[in-house]
This record gives C-alpha cells, sequence and structure tokens, in this order.
C-alpha cells in the first residue's frame, strides 16, 4: 500500500512539473500552453503580463534582436544625430554578413531611409550593419549601446554581441526582454508601423554596374494572416529556431506576442496568433484620463496670470479579464498654489488610480502653459479689478 502511495506521489510531481504545467501554474490555470521554448503575451499601454512560458529562459533570438537595432536608429532620428535622407556608404565588413540580406555591395551607397525600410521589411543583416556602423562608427560601439539600452530598459537577462542576430556566443535575450524592447519600440516611435506592415517594396541598387531594382518582402507572414497586425520582427538561426516578436492592435488595445524556438515556420506564425487571439477574447484595457486632459486649475502667485489649467501628463492603464465592469478610480492632488516665474510641463502634483480598490498607477499633474512672472502694471490693473467688483 505504501509503494502504490509512493508511486500515485511521483507521478503526480511529473505531471506538476512537466513545462506545460509549470506554465499553467505561472498563468493561474489557464488553458493555453505554446509549441516553443518560450513565450510571452503583453500588453503595449500597461506592460502588464497576460500569459508567459518560461518567459525568462536565456535563449538565442535571432534576428528579432534587430527590435533593439531599430529603437536605437529611430532614436538616432528623434535626436537629429541622423536624418531620412543621409547617405551611407556600405562597408565591405557589413556587406558580409550573409543570412538575410539584400546583397549590398562594398561601397554602394544607400539613404537611411531605404536601409531602415530593408531592415524592418526584409531583415537585412548588411542594412543592420551598415545602420550601426554609420551611426555609431563601428558594429562594436553600437552594440555597447545596445548593451546599454537594454539594460535601461531593465532586461535583466540581455546580452547583444551583435546589431543583427546571427548566432554567436554570449548573444541571447528572453521572450520577457524581447516583449520590454519590442514595447518600447512600437509605444515610443509608432511610425515604425509605416514599413513593419508593408507586405512589398523595393529598393534601388546603386553600384558600379549601374541601378538595378530590388525586392522586399515582409518576412513577418501575419501582416497578410492576422487582421490588426502592426508588426513586428521574425528571426531564424539553426541556434535560435524559429522566433517571432509580433505586435497586433484591436479594439484600443495592442498585445505583443512573442515566440522563442518554435521548431518551425509555420508554427511560429500559428502559436503567435493563437496568443493574439487569446489575448482578445479574454481581456481588456481600462485607462485612465489621456496625457493632456485638464483636470482642474492651480492659483499662480505673482504671475502674469492668476491661475493656470493643470493636465494630466502620463496615461495609466490596466488589463483585466473581460466581463469585469470595474473602471479605474482616479483621486487628485493639486498643489495649493505655484509661484511665477514657472515653466509649461511643472508638475504641481499626482493622480492616483486604483482598481477595485488596489492602487495600480500614478502620472504626475503639470501646469499647461508658461505663466511669467506679474509686473506693477499686471498687480495694479488686478487690484483695481478686485476693488470694481
Amino acid at each position: 500500500m505504501k509503494k502504490i502511495k509512493r508511486i500515485a506521489i511521483l507521478c503526480l510531481a511529473i505531471i506538476l512539473f512537466t513545462p506545460s504545467a509549470v506554465a499553467a501554474q505561472e498563468n493561474k490555470g489557464l488553458a493555453l500552453t505554446i509549441d516553443a521554448k518560450s513565450a510571452v503575451i503583453m500588453e503595449a499601454s500597461s506592460g502588464e503580463i497576460i500569459f508567459s512560458q518560461n518567459a525568462d529562459e536565456r535563449r538565442a533570438p535571432a534576428s528579432v534582436t534587430k527590435v533593439m537595432t531599430m529603437l536605437l536608429i529611430y532614436e538616432a532620428l528623434e535626436q537629429n544625430r541622423i536624418t531620412w535622407d543621409d547617405i551611407v556608404t556600405v562597408s565591405e565588413y557589413a556587406a558580409s554578413m550573409g543570412g538575410s540580406q539584400i546583397y549590398l555591395e562594398p561601397g554602394e551607397q544607400q539613404t537611411v531611409r531605404d536601409l531602415v525600410k530593408s531592415v524592418v521589411i526584409a531583415s537585412a543583416n548588411d542594412g543592420a550593419v551598415a545602420l550601426a556602423e554609420f551611426i555609431s562608427g563601428s558594429e562594436e560601439s553600437f552594440v555597447d549601446l545596445m548593451n546599454k539600452k537594454a539594460r535601461a530598459l531593465g532586461m535583466e537577462n540581455t546580452s547583444f554581441k551583435n546589431s543583427c542576430g546571427l548566432d554567436a556566443e554570449g548573444h541571447f535575450t528572453t521572450a520577457l526582454d524581447i516583449a520590454i524592447m519590442s514595447r518600447e519600440l512600437i509605444t515610443k516611435y509608432p511610425s515604425v508601423e509605416e514599413f513593419a506592415t508593408t507586405w512589398m517594396d523595393t529598393i534601388i541598387h546603386k553600384t558600379a554596374r549601374g541601378e538595378e531594382e530590388f525586392g522586399l518582402t515582409n518576412t513577418n507572414k501575419l501582416v497578410k494572416w492576422y487582421s490588426g497586425t502592426t508588426g513586428l520582427k521574425t528571426g531564424s538561426t539553426g541556434e535560435a529556431l524559429y522566433c517571432l516578436s509580433a505586435t497586433a492592435k484591436r479594439n484600443d488595445m495592442e498585445l505583443i506576442a512573442v515566440v522563442l524556438g518554435a521548431p518551425n515556420p509555420a508554427v511560429r506564425f500559428q502559436e503567435a496568433m493563437k496568443m493574439l487571439d487569446y489575448g482578445y477574447a479574454n481581456y481588456k484595457v481600462v485607462k485612465g484620463e489621456l496625457p493632456g486632459t485638464v483636470v482642474g486649475a492651480i492659483p499662480v502667485a505673482k504671475g502674469k496670470e492668476a491661475e493656470v489649467a493643470v493636465m494630466v501628463e502620463s496615461l495609466i492603464s490596466n488589463v483585466t479579464e473581460k466581463g469585469s465592469n470595474t473602471e479605474l478610480e482616479g483621486q487628485i492632488h493639486i498643489n495649493e498654489n505655484i509661484s511665477a516665474p514657472c515653466e509649461a510641463g511643472t508638475p504641481v502634483g499626482e493622480i492616483v488610480y486604483t482598481y477595485e480598490g488596489a492602487e495600480i498607477g500614478r502620472s504626475a499633474l503639470v501646469i499647461e502653459e508658461a505663466v511669467e512672472k506679474a509686473g506693477f502694471g499686471d498687480m495694479a490693473g488686478r487690484v483695481l479689478n478686485i476693488w470694481l467688483k
């Protein structure tokens, strides 16, 4: 009898601690398992995790690496360190990348725009390295920026060794970290969607032989297969197997579904669609006031204006299961007054949001416009108006 009990306990332990069972426990018993080494679903506005399966397992990410490369490219564009029309001369090193490429030649010149288009649409390794060298002087320096950005974003299990995602010793990340950098890219630079949702396009090779048109086809089949797709990046190598960071937006909710280590390309897309369907079928987002919403006013001591409007600085949102009618509740705290002069955007309080009694986030409250210090004439006129009233 004791032997039978021991066998039963052993069987139960095996059931409980198989990867699928652990994934189910991680996700509160929800009926979703993914045919891949690791996976995660994140809601973009809040960064909340809806589902995870081995999300912190370090794995080779293949060309999904380029999400970070793209993030730094768009950051350089925003900061005017480069422009869309800048001309990039392709180095011999960049042209030698192999793998997924657009067959750039040493000395060939391309605009930043066409190289970015090639990286986002066709996952061009040679284009990614050419841009990395253009921005930082060398791929090595650019990779240093990638790792610094990863640390700044809290990507605790990531180490980049190149800008394009070719297998390399010590080059790894996780499904969770990919979701984090994907969120940063699509929320901070939503214009990436222009290229990420383009199915086919062309560039012109400009070489010693003359000009030749080269076709680009999106490696992300969800652009054609899944309604609401906004991007983002595929990847595959011998070590990484088949990977994908898929983003989609429906009913004002944007989801990020990351699949790492799928056994084949079809499964990669199939599992991503399953994850996105699951998220949209079971969850919704409740949001606080939009940034820029005026929620009150504050007196300005010694100001040219007696008071100034106060507005919400950032969006706070929360993911909840469908069927719940609870909304966010916001409690506003505004300082008694401020003194002029003061600049637009000066913090003067905060709005604290709760959901079902629990705090889920805070946004600063800031003044809408700058207020100059009042001169003698302003003060005299104000006193006169008060007296006349």
